[in-house]
């Protein structure tokens, strides 16, 4: 059976591989080394401010001249609730009397940026070939001004149903994502978190449901994965937590070593850092507060109030209230630099596939 290569046509890449954008993971670095290695390399800018973002890009267009992808979070900010704010404080307070934090000083902001005007004016200064998003997509009006660029627009669904909602409202190619994936669910249509499949379950549906080509994405870190998903009907893989592992990785120490001795059932969704679900780590937060807990304020408030423990925790070297994200097969992942890593992941999938 011949494989897809439609993504590799459709994004102008020389190896069906993606770098997962991984908000406050990583940077211009780990995207460059990605893309000058053939794969896609991506930007998050859902914790990056507009001058941010344009300073990135420009680093990104100095130092390659492949494609890239830059990604963004595309949901409605919600509207303070005060109520819902001081019962997540209260629910905290022993850990605030442990860490010796006053309780009553302010929160400060735990803040991702949608999707804007704004943000839409710089892709169409830098002209990224490609756009994803996350949270289903923006308004109608942005998505045609990024494609007027030039760019492919992508998106992640968790669905079936989610894949054919963004098909439909022009996605030039979806990423599956499946339950095993780290970092936050991409699920925009349901809340219904228990009942999310996962990749093997998810991706020929979604092959069979869209026109569109699909990228797999979710417990993907090595070229078994590739291949496998290759035999159900991608067209390419996205990989996050394996680049975790890379020293372009911007993560603390704590997450390092807990990434180190990370195993299958390690992990777990919560909503505590953030207020959407999210795979990570389990630490001593999740075990004691959730791991899902209906306190949580709506994203992306819910981790203000956790700022301050994290950061007395983190200054003796403790992870217990970081979200250490990761994906269900983080215990696959090996020490090397991203450009290698994209050339060894793709070097073990073509062996698997018999392709030269």
């Amino acid at each position: 059976m011949a494989r897809d290569r439609r993504i590799e046509e459709l994004f102008g890449i020389d190896l069906p591989i993606i770098q997962a954008p991984m908000a406050g993971a990583q940077a211009s670095a780990m995207a460059i080394a990605v893309a000058n290695a053939g794969g896609l390399g991506s930007l998050p800018a859902a914790l990056l401010t507009h001058e941010q973002m344009r300073t990135e890009l420009a680093i990104i267009r100095q130092q390659t001249g492949k494609p890239v992808n830059v990604n963004f979070f595309c949901h409605t900010p919600p509207a303070p609730d005060v109520t819902r704010e001081a019962g997540w404080r209260a629910r905290l307070s022993s850990y605030y009397a442990e860490f010796d934090i006053d309780p009553a000083a302010p929160i400060p902001s735990s803040n991702r940026a949608p999707f804007d005007e704004t943000f839409c004016a710089i892709v169409e200064e830098y002209r990224p070939e490609v756009v994803s998003f996350h949270f289903g997509m923006p308004n109608a009006a942005l998505v045609d001004r990024v494609k007027a660029t030039g760019a492919r627009v992508v998106s992640s669904a968790t669905t079936v149903a989610e894949a054919r909602w963004l098909e439909a409202r022009g996605c030039d190619a979806i990423i599956a994502q499946g339950n095993e994936a780290g970092g936050h669910r991409g699920i925009f249509l349901t809340e219904a978190i228990g009942s999310q499949p996962g990749l093997f379950a998810l991706l020929p549906q979604v092959v069979d449901a869209v026109d569109v080509p699909v990228i797999a994405a979710g417990g993907i870190a090595d070229g078994r994965g590739i291949a496998a998903a290759f035999a159900l009907g991608a067209s390419a893989v996205q990989v996050g937590t394996a680049y975790l592992f890379t020293p372009e990785a911007k993560i603390t120490p704590m997450h390092r070593v807990a990434l180190k001795s990370a195993t299958d059932d390690g992990t777990a969704l919560t909503n505590l850092f953030t207020g959407r679900p999210a795979r990570g780590l389990m630490n001593r937060v999740m075990r004691e507060v959730g791991p899902i807990s209906a306190d949580a304020p709506a994203f992306p408030t819910a981790g203000g109030a956790l700022m301050p423990l994290k950061a007395k925790a983190e200054a003796v070297g403790s992870g217990d209230f970081s979200s250490l994200w990761s994906g269900q097969s983080a215990a696959l992942g090996r020490e090397m630099g991203a450009g290698e890593l994209t050339l060894a992941l793709w070097a073990e999938a073509r062996e698997r596939i018999g392709e030269r």
